[in-house]
């Protein structure tokens, strides 16, 4: 337990520093000079499209800014509502997708689309439920020239308001704040030091070419990673930065679309079963087993547990999160991660993975 302990210690102690280093886009950018390609994948998104689309038409700070939304196969009207509150805006127009080949997922054939239509220097893909600060597209593009890059991805601020959703949803920016080491990711080509949030993606459209654009990665399904392992592959660089002031997003509300959210994708996340074995396994010795035995009256694990709650609190104040009283329930937090792995394998297994109508069971 000692063990556990200070490896939780170290932990929170890592997220500190990623915390200190991790890059930060300027809040008052300069004007963009060059042509960006803003580029919006949707599929039956007419109830949540609306924010996003007012977002991108309010960006300012981008003269030479194109808009293309891609309609992926829509069937409650989506096109029709973002036309409408395009309203003329001649930077903006919708096309319409074809549909990606049996058993493939569908956004990495959307995104490809998209930027075979796209003229822009840097592309910047947005989901439907992100809504963007008008000075987002231009502050993301400046860091991104300003450091060399060639991808980044500014993570959003993750709107959670019910228990599955507060439970889970901080573990997306804690995970790669305690155990990925930001500034040596930036460098490294390996693929086990890359994040990456298709939320919000900013990339140079002459790396993304080098690297085989989003055909290179037609069967991820988690295609965000997989695009910017592909560029660092090809000799680019990438980072994940904090973006909680020029992005929100609401992925999910309740436990049912939390638990279909990462069903479809966690598999994939954890590359094979005695690896999602394994992390199931470290994350549970570090994270769930400290205060379980604090319980029992082990300083040891009061330790771990205070630690992994410090980790969670990081996390929190530095990407514009809920610090209290959740990061208290990081054990329960992570109890849930590890219900949702065990689903998205078994999924995975009986060939039952599915998102949004279509069969996931040929994606990689």
């Amino acid at each position: 337990m000692r063990t556990a302990a200070g490896a939780s210690v170290l932990a929170a102690v890592h997220a500190l520093i990623n915390a200190r280093l991790m890059r930060v886009p300027p809040d008052d950018p300069p004007v963009c000079r060059e042509p960006v390609s803003l580029l919006l994948p949707v599929r039956d998104e007419a109830h949540r499209v609306g924010p996003a689309v007012r977002s991108v038409l309010a960006q300012r700070g981008v003269p030479d800014l194109e808009i293309i939304v891609l309609d992926d196969g829509s069937t409650d009207g989506t096109a029709e509502v973002v036309r409408d509150l395009a309203r003329g805006d001649r930077r903006l127009r919708v096309v319409t997708g074809a549909p990606p080949p049996p058993g493939l997922p569908g956004k990495p054939h959307a995104c490809a689309q998209l930027v075979e239509r796209s003229r822009g220097r840097v592309l910047v893909m947005v989901d439907a439920d992100v809504v963007l600060a008008p000075h987002a597209v231009a502050s993301a593009v400046a860091l991104l020239r300003a450091h060399g890059l060639d991808a980044v991805s500014p993570f959003p601020s993750q709107l959670a308001d019910d228990v599955a959703t507060r439970l889970v949803q901080p573990l997306l920016q804690w995970s790669w704040l305690v155990f990925l080491p930001l500034r040596l990711a930036e460098r490294s080509p390996r693929p086990s030091l890359t994040a990456a949030n298709g939320q919000f993606l900013v990339l140079d459209a002459a790396a993304l070419d080098r690297a085989g654009g989003y055909r290179a990665v037609a069967g991820a399904v988690l295609d965000d990673i997989a695009v910017v392992r592909a560029i660092k592959r090809a000799g680019g660089r990438g980072a994940v930065v904090d973006g909680s002031a020029l992005a929100v997003c609401r992925m999910y509300t309740g436990w049912d679309e939390v638990r279909q959210g990462y069903e479809k994708s966690l598999w994939s996340a954890t590359g094979s079963l005695p690896a999602a074995a394994a992390l199931a396994a470290g994350l549970a010795w570090l994270f769930v087993l400290p205060p379980l035995a604090a319980l029992t009256g082990s300083g040891a694990g009061a330790l771990g547990y205070f630690a992994g709650v410090a980790g969670r609190v990081v996390s929190a104040r530095a990407t514009g999160g809920r610090a209290w009283p959740d990061s208290l329930a990081h054990p329960v937090s992570v109890g849930a991660l590890l219900v949702l792995v065990a689903r998205s394998w078994r999924a995975r297994r009986a060939g039952a993975l599915t998102w949004k109508g279509r069969d996931l069971a040929g994606g990689t």
